[in-house]
């Protein structure tokens, strides 16, 4: 992979997520009940934060 100083390609980014979008919210709840278990609310609040925004963004490139 190169470096873009232009930063991350907008739309392979949408792609990615809309492709994987199931498996990274599963992920990000994972990491947000860790971070409970863990006495860590605002990371879990965060985690969650991150996956609701997925979610609505729908992987879509625009909107993430």
């Amino acid at each position: 992979m190169r470096y873009d100083p232009a930063g991350p390609n907008q739309e392979a980014v949408g792609e990615v997520a809309a492709e994987h979008l199931g498996p990274l919210l599963y992920a990000l709840e994972v990491c947000a009940l860790s971070m409970e278990e863990a006495d860590r609310g605002d990371d879990a609040r965060y985690y969650r934060a991150l996956a609701r925004k997925l979610a609505e963004a729908g992987g879509s490139a625009r909107s993430i």
